[in-house]
């Protein structure tokens, strides 16, 4: 279970990216479960919408981001 100090951190980096490196994390991250995002959507999708969707995975699968775990 993630510590209340990794959500924080987490959140952080997460408003942090920009959508290009929010599409990488999308296309790297390695949970419980695939993830299946067309490009399209992901281009064209608000980025406060994928900051969110990113954000439910990371808790769901309790797992922070490669990015988020090397700082």
């Amino acid at each position: 279970m993630l510590q209340s100090d990794q959500i924080e951190e987490l959140l952080c980096l997460i408003s942090a990216l920009d959508r290009d490196a929010l599409t990488q994390q999308f296309q790297n991250y390695r949970g419980r479960f695939p993830l299946d995002f067309s490009p399209e959507f992901l281009h064209t999708a608000p980025l406060e919408r994928l900051q969110h969707i990113f954000f439910a995975i990371c808790l769901q699968n309790q797992h922070l981001p490669q990015a988020c775990q090397a700082a």
